[in-house]
């Protein structure tokens, strides 16, 4: 199920969503300060470019003051809009039933993008 959901994701629109993270990604790798985000924007294009059978987990030391920090920043600086455009695409989705399933992607890849720092793909 999760490969046939996944290549629907991809033809659906999941390419643009991972297009857009990956270019943020390496644009924020670009400077020294950005390297800690862009990491995360990276991880953030691979699971939205396949979300189905993907779990964000927390790390094993996910309680730092570092990453705290880091979420706090990340959240000021464009974590909130790109989780309440998730958001939006989920409310969206989730008006058929053929779409709940990519609305509860939506849902996870808002939380994920939320606060990305202390949490890890598995």
């Amino acid at each position: 199920m999760s490969i046939i959901g996944n290549i629907i994701w991809i033809v659906f629109g999941g390419i643009f969503i991972f297009l857009e993270y990956i270019i943020a990604g390496v644009l924020l790798c670009c400077t020294i300060v950005g390297i800690p985000f862009g990491l995360k924007a990276i991880q953030l294009s691979v699971l939205g470019l396949a979300p189905f059978g993907q779990k964000v987990v927390p790390n094993e030391s996910s309680g730092g003051c570092l990453s705290i920090f880091l979420n706090i920043f990340w959240l000021i600086f464009g974590g909130f809009w790109i989780a309440i455009t998730h958001l939006l695409f989920a409310v969206l989705f989730a008006i058929t039933i053929i779409g709940i399933p990519f609305a509860a992607q939506h849902i996870k890849l808002a939380g994920f993008a939320l606060t990305p720092f202390g949490k890890s793909l598995k």
